[in-house]
């Protein structure tokens, strides 16, 4: 399986569609699709065999699950789900749904902006009742094959990003994000990527400006984190950086996990 931010499914469609004849993965958690369910391109999938589930409310955000090995009980929104705006409304930034007997989270976690910005409160709320969810499924069933994937916008490590000097005082590493993505592992899902791939230097993400790809100034901030029965079930795992190269490449590049 995968996780990847397109950010725009409809201006990646092609690329899209290329990567996933190359990949061959058979399921793929999508994030920041920035389209309404009635613009989504959902031939993209179904034309390669995938059914894929879409939540977009506006050009904003938007979570999508494609899958070949079925996919059942699809579910906007976790449970608490916190709001954004006045008044506050969830946005579309979690789907779930059972591909093959897991169940697959794909997830857009708010940005923050700055930590001066009730933005940045909403994201730490949002990934606190994110770990409340992920602790009641796991009280419900230990055994449960869980996988929370998607662009978390927290860089959990140091070796996560390319220079600390340059994110002093910003979001992404602060203590209190740190903390809160440190509480969805605590509760039992594990980081099943960065044994496969460990950093420093390993990325996930490169910002468009200042020619920040070819000079290697990135960001590791997607990831999937496994339950404890489905993390045993791990056989490998890599970030696909190519992707992120040549014309009309996301800003992400997609995030692959192995199960046996």
């Amino acid at each position: 399986m995968a996780t990847w931010n397109v950010n725009s499914v409809r201006a990646r469609a092609e690329r899209i569609s290329a990567w996933l004849e190359r990949s061959d993965v058979d399921v793929v958690a999508v994030q920041e699709t920035k389209c309404r369910d009635d613009q989504f391109p959902a031939e993209v999938f179904t034309g390669l065999g995938y059914e894929v589930a879409h939540h977009g409310l506006s050009q904003w955000n938007g979570v999508a699950i494609a899958s070949r090995v079925g996919l059942e009980d699809v579910q906007i929104g976790f449970p608490e789900q916190p709001g954004w705006g006045e008044p506050a409304a969830a946005e579309a930034r979690a789907i779930g749904a059972t591909c093959g007997g897991v169940r697959i989270w794909s997830l857009y976690v708010p940005n923050g902006r700055d930590v001066e910005d009730q933005h940045y409160l909403y994201k730490l709320q949002w990934l606190d009742r994110l770990r409340a969810a992920g602790a009641s499924w796991l009280a419900e069933d230990p055994g449960a094959q869980i996988a929370l994937c998607g662009d978390w916008n927290v860089a959990p490590q140091d070796d996560d990003v390319w220079d600390m000097a340059e994110f002093e005082g910003k979001t992404h590493v602060t203590k209190p994000e740190r903390d809160a993505f440190q509480a969805v592992v605590d509760t039992g899902f594990a980081d099943v990527v960065r044994p496969y791939a460990p950093g420093p230097g390993t990325y996930t993400f490169w910002d468009y400006k200042g020619l920040s790809f070819p000079k290697r100034k990135g960001m590791r901030i997607d990831f999937v984190l496994a339950s404890p029965a489905l993390a045993a079930r791990v056989g490998d795992a890599r970030i696909d950086r190519e992707e992120r190269k040549g014309k009309g490449a996301s800003d992400h590049a997609p995030v692959i996990v192995d199960f046996g």
